[in-house]
């Protein structure tokens, strides 16, 4: 199989499991909270702080080195608008992260005593800036010129 191609599919479904992922971890963490129930709840956050979150930052952090590599076999000049458009919602997208990671550490910290609507309201939204600004960088690199 060619390496561009081979490449072209792992960013994508690198790209798109990273989306679902934090999707996924949105509702899972809404849905726990709106329940009610503490210890569910920290057992979820604890797995998501441990497992998920490393994983999705790989992903994350990954996306941008096969992004360029895709750049550089296909030929295209670096200084396209889209690739530094795109760039920059990733350098947006580092903060909005560690802010997320943050408030999680804090909301875990809680232990077992129910998590203020203030605390659960920051990582939500957090959370769904970080889609948003994932989404807004996919929508530029499909909008890319062929």
């Amino acid at each position: 199989m060619d390496h561009y191609l081979l490449l072209r599919i792992v960013h994508g479904a690198s790209a798109v499991l990273l989306i679902l992922g934090i999707a996924a971890h949105l509702v899972l963490l809404w849905r726990s909270w709106r329940r009610g129930d503490a210890a569910v709840l920290q057992g979820k956050l604890r797995r998501t702080r441990r497992l998920s979150l490393p994983l999705l930052a790989l992903l994350g952090l990954s996306l941008p080195v096969s992004g360029w590599w895709l750049v550089h076999l296909a030929g295209w000049p670096l200084g396209q608008l889209w690739l530094l458009v795109s760039s920059l919602l990733f350098v947006l997208l580092l903060p909005l992260g560690l802010l997320l990671a943050g408030r999680l550490r804090a909301w875990v910290a809680l232990g077992e005593a129910p998590a203020p609507a203030r605390l659960l309201g920051f990582s939500l939204s957090y959370a769904g800036l970080i889609l948003l600004v994932l989404l807004a960088i996919s929508a530029l690199m499909g909008a890319k010129p062929a």
